[in-house]
């Protein structure tokens, strides 16, 4: 059937239902698809297909969309109720029904939402190189001697981390370097002011600070550049941008996230009372501990002492006097008779040696000759008339000359 150039019904030739269903369907098909900027309203998934409807940002117009399950797999992730999108659709007419349904092509998100899809993708790419890995975080030092502090001129922002600091720890130090927080020129300046700071050898850690704002005024923070810059640093870096719910992608690649400007100086300077406290705490505790093995080995050396050999000491060895007189007599017989046995045995020998010796025999009457040589004569062979002899007898030598026999 062809569409009606014209209305040519009359109550006379009046249009059938069918007639009327078909013109619309052929002038809707006429239109195409086309791409619109609506907000998602309701947002349903049923049967691997969405089901939802859109309204125009600036009117009170609102449209049911269907998307089906091929065209799903390609939206962008997370997409939802309250986004803002462009999207393609195609008017379809339902002919029997008589109902008017839009068909999503394609979409995507607009303004704010694109953005955020860009940084999404960003986020995702850096985390694919291992810039957001835990094993690459640096830890700041438990008091550091000077800090590093980077943030817009006389904000509201210095004034927190400087002043809860302080009120910390009131011997902190701060070298602070101003730079843009918000616009084009802050990520260049940010990273100016990175570099200064970390060419002073006696910064130990560096502190990024801005106050809360909008979410276009907090882009510079998610910046690749300012990401990468990062990520070379050789201190350790504090993010403390925006309030606890503002998450730019500075905070996943410095090496520690404050929620606020205010925080990021609690997580870097220690509390001054709260370390006398711990001090004075672990001290309590040393005395205790130290009063303790005292006190246990007290106890230990008043229970030896209350031993009976200890109390007594003196019944040991009385218990053991007897024992050693006994052993010490023992000893005096067993040596007076060692010695006994000795001296008999001594003055047999003295016996044997006197009865033995020359000079007995000469006290008995015996003599010795011998000649002018000194040898012995024991025979009448060994001398002749004349020779000259001498006679030992017990109390002196005779002069004797041989004679003729």
């Amino acid at each position: 059937m062809s569409a009606a150039g014209a209305n040519d019904s009359s109550p006379e030739e009046p249009w059938s239902l069918q007639k009327l269903s078909e013109s619309l369907s052929v002038y809707i098909e006429r239109l195409g698809s086309v791409w619109v900027e609506a907000e998602i309203t309701p947002w349903g998934v049923s049967g691997g297909h969405v089901y939802g409807r859109v309204k125009d940002p600036d009117a009170e117009v609102t449209v049911d969309i269907t998307v089906w399950r091929s065209t799903r797999d390609t939206l962008p992730d997370g997409v939802g109720q309250g986004d803002r999108v462009l999207i393609k659709v195609k008017p379809n007419w339902y002919v029997r029904g008589g109902r008017l349904s839009m068909n999503v092509l394609d979409l995507r998100l607009a303004g704010l939402g694109e953005l955020l899809a860009k940084i999404e993708a960003l986020r995702q790419a850096l985390a694919a190189e291992g810039l957001f890995a835990p094993e690459r975080k640096l830890v700041p030092p438990f008091l550091p001697s000077r800090i590093g502090l980077i943030t817009a001129r006389d904000s509201d922002a210095e004034k927190d981390v400087l002043r809860n600091a302080e009120l910390r720890w009131p011997e902190v130090d701060f070298e602070v370097a101003h730079a843009s927080v918000q616009g084009d020129k802050a990520v260049p300046e940010i990273i100016r002011a990175l570099d200064t700071l970390e060419a002073k050898h006696d910064i130990d850690v560096i502190i990024i600070a801005r106050g809360g704002g909008d979410f276009q005024n907090l882009l510079p923070f998610s910046d690749e550049t300012l990401l990468r810059r990062v990520a070379t640093r050789r201190i350790p870096i504090v993010s403390a941008i925006g309030h606890e719910a503002d998450k730019p992608l500075l905070d996943d690649i410095a090496d520690v996230r404050a929620s606020t400007p205010t925080d990021a100086a609690k997580r870097i300077v220690p509390d001054v009372g709260e370390e006398r406290h711990r001090i004075a705490d672990a001290r309590a505790r040393l005395l205790g501990r130290l009063q303790s093995l005292v006190d246990g080995e007290t106890d230990r050396l008043r229970q030896f002492r209350e031993r009976p050999v200890l109390a007594s000491p003196v019944s040991v060895v009385d218990s053991y006097a007897e024992d050693i007189l006994r052993l010490v007599q023992r000893g005096v017989d067993v040596t007076d008779t060692l010695v006994e046995l000795a001296r008999t045995r001594l003055d047999g020998l003295r016996a044997s040696m006197r009865a033995l010796s020359p000079q007995s025999t000469l006290d008995r009457g015996y003599a010795i000759v011998q000649d002018d040589k000194g040898d012995l004569v024991d025979s009448v062979d060994d001398v002749s008339s004349g020779d000259r002899l001498r006679v030992r007898v017990r109390d002196g030598d005779i002069g004797a000359v041989v004679g003729d026999s």
